[in-house]
């Protein structure tokens, strides 16, 4: 008679991690995220008593337990400090791209008019599109869709209805002036406005952005993590602390998180 020894709840979840890697260099994909495969295996240990919450709560539905795993891979592989930085940079940047286009479309519209004006009183002009449609037409003749399916449609509109039905080009490079110094750049996914919220960076970022990756994984959201799930406010310090690698001066612990999650209940009311 033979003895079966049990796995143990740090055995499965490492092995999931390592089968997560091995598919990774397989596919020859998602490097980083292989890396912090690798913290966690280092960082054994640590991580075993968040295994074993984990495999407690997960393990009658393994694919539910990768599942939490790969969120976080995921968001430590995409949504860790230096990355949460550069969506913040990325969006100081498209704010000051709108004011230029706002600017220098404003410029623009100014220019047009005045040629438009020119052309009308001065006995002189220039062969240059006055009519949208002549722009429209001359900036699609490489698009197949247009000139296939398009063009013939909008040369019958503009035979239908002459130029006073139609905006001057300078009003229109107006409009987009205006679209753009009104534009607010907003996140484009619940993660990037979690992370990015608050209106100084910190750690706390990167904790708002792994918790929105589990709601939107949740069975609320049709996804396959269990309905009510709980994970303890040490097992996330845990994971956080080993996943993004943290030093002993930069750890957090169980209290550190229940705080957080405390003042965004609080935000949320």
């Amino acid at each position: 008679m033979s003895l079966h020894t049990p796995v143990s709840p740090k055995n499965v979840c490492e092995n999931l991690l390592m089968e997560e890697k091995r598919y990774n260099a397989e596919y020859n994909i998602l490097p980083s995220e292989s890396t912090v495969v690798d913290r966690l295996l280092a960082r054994g240990l640590e991580m075993t008593p968040a295994y074993e919450e984990l495999h407690s709560k997960l393990h009658q539905h393994p694919h539910d337990l990768k599942t939490f795993l790969g969120l976080v891979l995921t968001a430590a592989a995409l949504w860790n400090p230096e990355r949460i930085a550069e969506a913040r940079n990325a969006r100081s940047e498209l704010t000051k791209v709108n004011q230029q286009i706002a600017k220098q479309a404003t410029e623009l519209a100014e220019l047009l008019q005045q040629r438009s004006d020119l052309g009308n009183t001065s006995g002189f002009r220039t062969d240059t599109h006055y009519h949208v449609c002549d722009v429209i037409q001359a900036s699609s003749q490489e698009n197949y869709g247009f000139t296939r399916h398009v063009r013939e449609r909008l040369e019958d509109l503009r035979r239908q209805f002459d130029l006073k039905y139609w905006p001057r080009l300078s009003d229109l490079v107006r409009e987009l002036a205006h679209d753009a110094a009104t534009a607010v750049a907003q996140a484009s996914d619940p993660l990037t406005a979690a992370a990015t919220a608050a209106s100084r960076a910190s750690l706390a970022d990167f904790f708002k952005a792994l918790f929105a990756s589990i709601e939107e994984n949740s069975a609320l959201s049709f996804g396959h993590l269990p309905y009510g799930l709980q994970i303890s406010d040490s097992t996330f310090a845990i994971l956080v602390n080993c996943a993004l690698d943290l030093d002993a001066d930069s750890m957090v612990d169980g209290p550190y998180v229940k705080r957080l999650r405390q003042r965004e209940r609080e935000g949320a009311k």
